[in-house]
C-alpha cells in the first residue's frame, strides 16, 4: 500500500468555499448601498412633491384673494389693506392703492392722467403658508402684482 500525501494537495472544495463567502459579502454590500441610495431618494422626491402641491395651492390662493379683495371693494369702498385666513393653512396679506384721474374720496390713490385706467386698483397679494404648521421644511410665499379694474 501506498502512502498518500494529502499535505501538498489543495482541496478545491475549500477554495470555493471562501470564494463564494466573499461574493456573497459583496452582493450584501451592493444591495445595501442601493437600498441606502433608493431610501434617500424616495425621501427626498416626497419633500418635492409636498412643496410642489403647498406652491400650487399657494398660487390658487393668491387668484382667490384678488377676487375677495374686489368683492370688498364693491360692498365697502376703498380699502387699503385685506387680511384674511383662506384656510386654516394660508395666511393672506392684500394692500391695495387706487388709480384714478381726478381726486377721490379713497385716501391712498395713484393721480394718473390718461382715463384708459381710471377707476383701477393696484393690489399687492401675499399669500404664505402659516408658521405654526409643520407642512414643509420651509417657507413657502407666493407674491403677486395685479391691476383690477373698478
Amino acid at each position: 500500500m501506498q502512502r498518500k500525501n494529502s499535505i501538498l494537495k489543495t482541496n478545491p472544495r475549500r477554495k470555493r468555499g471562501a470564494f463564494a463567502m466573499i461574493m456573497a459579502i459583496a452582493v450584501i454590500v451592493i444591495i445595501a448601498t442601493v437600498m441606502a441610495l433608493s431610501l434617500a431618494l424616495t425621501t427626498e422626491t416626497t419633500k418635492r412633491t409636498v412643496d410642489l402641491y403647498l406652491y400650487e395651492q399657494v398660487a390658487l390662493h393668491a387668484k382667490s384673494a384678488a377676487e375677495l379683495a374686489m368683492l370688498e371693494i364693491a360692498k365697502n369702498g376703498c380699502q387699503n389693506s385685506y387680511n384674511t385666513t383662506l384656510d386654516t393653512f394660508y395666511d393672506v396679506n392684500v394692500s391695495m392703492q387706487y388709480i384714478f384721474t381726478a381726486p377721490s374720496t379713497c385716501s391712498d390713490y395713484l393721480t394718473i392722467s390718461t382715463p384708459e385706467q381710471n377707476g383701477s386698483v393696484l393690489m399687492d397679494i401675499t399669500v404664505s403658508v402659516r408658521a405654526d404648521q409643520n407642512l414643509s421644511s420651509e417657507p413657502i410665499r407666493y407674491f403677486r402684482r395685479s391691476i383690477q379694474k373698478l
